[in-house]
């Protein structure tokens, strides 16, 4: 960073905190801290928008490179204003400039803004993806393919030992909203379970305001624990850098998704435990809203 006055940083994020570009980020807010430098942040939308939240807030022992600080899962911030968030909390000493978007309104999604959808990374192949990510990214936690190898990654997923209708009549016992289930097969060509039949479904989402994806991916979790306890396992480290702690904990940013799941806590308790997280964390984040 020797030769430069200021670091630029134009990254697309797609509103999900395992999401690692907002934490790269942060790690160049670091160096350029370290080195006396400033940063300028381009801002972009968020994809879902910015007015939903959802998911427990990162316990800090559960920091990792899909977490570093304490977000809810679905944060509702855009790349600016987490970087506005980051400098007032723990940089305040960065000379930090941040150009906003012209236009752009909190209720809208990646595709109400007529901006072109390039793919920020290979597995995030549309906006429908985005969508579904914060509650289906927790399946990399597990023994489920989370449908990478397929052409709708995040939308598909399943595995051999699952049958489809039995799946997906238990997953109508949540009556979660703004979704449906499509039963299917499918066989993934890299990646969990490559050249394997796996039984499971496709997400469709109807509704994208009634739609709470972190709850579905929960929801997922333990319509599949119940129904298979024999053949549904936790992945095991090392996942993202972090080579101690379970993946399914560092993605939730906590033990205590897992603990509930394994106790067979119902989803109405997960999520008022979650949301009492969110109502505390709700009065940090609005004082960094910029829009």
């Amino acid at each position: 960073l020797k030769d430069i006055d200021a670091l630029v940083i134009d990254l697309q994020d797609i509103g999900s905190r395992y999401y690692t570009f907002i934490w790269t980020m942060e790690l160049c807010m670091q160096a350029c801290l370290k080195s006396n430098k400033s940063v300028v942040v381009l801002d972009r939308p968020n994809p879902l928008g910015g007015l939903a939240i959802e998911g427990p807030v990162l316990d800090m022992s559960y920091a990792s490179f899909v977490g570093q600080r304490p977000l809810p899962i679905r944060h509702g911030m855009t790349v600016g204003e987490i970087a506005n968030y980051l400098k007032n909390e723990f940089y305040p000493s960065l000379n930090l400039q941040i150009i906003k978007m012209q236009g752009w309104k909190r209720k809208m999604f990646f595709d109400q803004t007529k901006l072109p959808w390039v793919m920020p990374s290979p597995n995030m192949p549309a906006i429908d993806t985005a969508i579904v990510y914060p509650g289906m990214c927790l399946l990399e936690g597990t023994n489920l393919s989370e449908g990478r190898g397929t052409t709708r990654p995040f939308e598909i997923f399943g595995a051999p030992f699952i049958e489809p209708d039995k799946l997906i009549n238990k997953l109508k016992e949540f009556k979660l909203s703004g979704v449906v289930f499509r039963p299917m097969y499918f066989q993934p060509t890299f990646q969990k379970y490559a050249g394997k039949l796996c039984g499971g479904s496709q997400i469709h989402v109807i509704d994208r305001n009634k739609f709470r994806p972190f709850k579905t991916g929960v929801a997922i979790l333990k319509a599949i624990r119940d129904l298979y306890p024999e053949h549904f396992r936790w992945k095991e480290p090392p996942y993202e850098y972090e080579t101690e702690k379970m993946p399914i904990d560092i993605l939730a940013g906590t033990d205590r998704l897992r603990i509930k799941i394994e106790k067979g806590e119902s989803i109405k308790n997960m999520e008022e435990w979650w949301t009492e997280e969110l109502r505390a964390f709700e009065k940090t984040r609005r004082q960094y809203l910029i829009y």
